[in-house]
């Protein structure tokens, strides 16, 4: 038993660390929002602002148009994860679960995205936003985004449809169901987790691009956050206090998803381990 104890108290002991280490650049990025150039740079980088300047915030909003740039980057994400979740499922339902001879080939076509770098697509993707009159549009983002998703969520989601039993969709048939009321009413509440886990990732990789967002934006109004924040930086100076303040703006939806579906994460993990 006291083995068991000390044991467990060294394994709570290396937890907590860990779990320092891991929330420690979180709270010191909201410390820095607080401070002036002066305070950064005068010897104080890590310790507590001798005053806390919460008008850095305030300056953001009013001079620095993050509101606008936030308003713009949920619109994007927001779409895309959306757009990205609706047709994974359909096209992962149709290849995993139905019969036909091209669903093999249909899978390796969509996997073969995966392979696909994002620079060597910016010049084409440029050339046919300007033919089709797209460019400076929310959907010069959200189409290429919704593209270069849609493989991995394929690839995740044919693998848990995998692990469903087929004797399922075999009695929805005998009580009379259609394929649709199937596939809305049983096999999407059967992969929420699933879902979840393709919607944090989507997230991730659109809330935090880029790349695209700088190439195929150039209008102020339709900016997203990222390339906002990067131009909060000056050419002869730069408020590391007000940029610490939109960093923080942009990682509070983050967090707040992330702590909002991490358990339907944990269940796609679990279930994915114990049937795969």
């Amino acid at each position: 038993m006291k083995e068991k104890k000390i044991s467990k108290t060294v394994e709570r002991i290396i937890l907590v660390i860990i779990a320092v280490i891991q929330i420690y650049p979180l709270f010191w990025l909201i410390i820095f929002s607080l401070k002036n150039n002066q305070e950064i740079f005068g010897g104080n980088p890590l310790g507590l602002p001798h005053e806390f300047l919460w008008k850095n915030y305030i300056r953001v909003f009013s001079n620095g148009h993050i509101g606008t740039y936030f308003m713009n980057s949920l619109i994007v994400t927001f779409v895309t994860v959306a757009v990205t979740c609706l047709l994974a499922a359909m096209a992962s339902y149709a290849i995993s679960r139905m019969n036909w001879k091209l669903s093999n080939t249909m899978l390796i076509v969509f996997l073969l995205g995966l392979m696909v770098p994002m620079h060597a697509t910016l010049l084409p993707l440029f050339i046919f936003l300007k033919k089709a009159h797209l460019y400076n549009t929310y959907f010069s983002l959200i189409l290429p985004y919704i593209g270069f998703s849609l493989p991995m969520a394929i690839y995740i989601l044919v693998g848990y449809f995998g692990n469903v039993p087929k004797e399922l969709e075999e009695s929805a048939c005998l009580d009379g169901a259609s394929i649709y009321q199937i596939f809305g009413k049983i096999m999407l509440p059967l992969i929420k987790p699933a879902i979840a886990t393709i919607s944090i990732f989507t997230y991730l990789s659109c809330w935090n691009e880029l790349m695209f967002a700088t190439t195929f934006i150039s209008k102020q109004g339709l900016k997203t956050l990222t390339v906002g924040i990067m131009g909060m930086v000056g050419m002869y100076a730069t408020k590391w206090g007000e940029l610490g303040a939109g960093l923080v703006v942009a990682t509070i939806p983050t967090v707040i998803i992330y702590i909002s579906m991490s358990s339907q994460v944990q269940k796609s993990f679990t279930t994915g381990a114990l049937k795969g």
